[in-house]
């Protein structure tokens, strides 16, 4: 559907050539922001109704538990069995953020919830191999758990910003209709504060989609270099997929020389550490916390792909 409002609002209403640089970004563009603004909306509609059932005092209870890693390692499951992508993600972080889970086993689960899922398991299975579905999987959780333990250690609570942090079972509605209501002011608050977060992000993403050639990413990634990763990392950033997008684009790297772990760290880059992603945290997070979240993420992935150029 989404695909079917760019194609003509793009190449017959604006009457662009889909060849052109020009038409590839604009298409783009208008695909994305229509399917990220439409799976939010769901999506915080679906959760922040659900979250009328759920306090955020069984909540809390649920993501803090005492035991160190416990909480994360929860958090962490609950992101590889939930199909949502890095932008989907924000709203769901932001509501564990709300519910009062300690900020770095909600890091947990917004780490590995772009990363794995039950598509990329399949897609890589049928791709690469059971042993290679399996390790990605387990290192996307683990990379989780870690790296959501190391975030909590930095004590920024503080960082987080324009979150209602101290909701009561008693402000939760107790009817049908009054779930409704709540859960539709929720969305309209929720998307009217980070839109234009979502439409400056996508635009970032849709001049590299057009004006960034493959052959670019291939020239840099290529290289036997040990600097191979950490370039192949950072060329990912600046561009928004998901992983089960990016399961093909993988494995035609690999038949073209390309080390499995450098361009596995190109997918969970791009996937994990999007400008997207980043623009809509900034309106919940300071600056500060937000660059230590992808630093911190950023030297994970770059750690997972050198074991995987070391085990494969």
């Amino acid at each position: 559907m989404f695909k079917y409002v760019a194609d003509i609002l793009t190449f017959n209403l604006l009457r662009l050539d889909a060849a052109s640089r020009l038409g590839e970004s604009v298409h783009f563009f208008i695909y994305d922001v229509t399917k990220i603004f439409f799976s939010i909306l769901l999506i915080i509609f679906i959760i922040s109704f659900i979250r009328t059932f759920l306090s955020p005092e069984r909540v809390r209870a649920l993501l803090s538990r005492e035991h160190f890693g416990i909480s994360n390692l929860t958090a962490s499951l609950f992101g590889a069995i939930s199909p949502f992508c890095s932008c989907s993600s924000v709203p769901i972080f932001m509501g564990f953020l709300e519910a009062g889970v300690p900020y770095g086993v909600a890091f947990s689960f917004l780490i590995t919830s772009p990363l794995v899922n039950e598509i990329v398991f399949v897609l890589l299975l049928s791709t690469f191999g059971f042993k290679m579905a399996m390790v990605y999987v387990s290192f996307g959780v683990i990379l989780g758990v870690v790296l959501g333990v190391v975030i909590g250690r930095f004590g920024l609570q503080g960082d987080i910003i324009n979150l209602d942090l101290d909701q009561t079972e008693s402000q939760l509605p107790k009817l049908f209709k009054e779930r409704l209501q709540y859960a539709a002011e929720e969305t309209y608050a929720i998307v009217k504060h980070i839109f234009i977060y979502i439409v400056i992000g996508v635009a970032i993403g849709a001049f590299i989609h057009g004006y960034v050639p493959a052959e670019f990413i291939m020239k840099y990634i290529r290289s036997e270099s040990i600097f191979a990763v950490p370039i192949a990392v950072l060329i990912g950033i600046p561009i928004y997929a998901g992983c089960s997008t990016l399961v093909p684009v993988i494995f035609a790297f690999t038949q073209k020389g390309i080390a499995i772990g450098t361009a596995l760290a190109f997918m969970m880059a791009v996937a994990g550490l999007s400008f997207p992603e980043a623009i809509l945290l900034k309106s919940v997070l300071k600056m500060r916390l937000l660059a230590i979240f992808y630093a911190v993420v950023g030297v994970g992935i770059i750690l997972v792909g050198y074991l995987f150029n070391i085990i494969f």
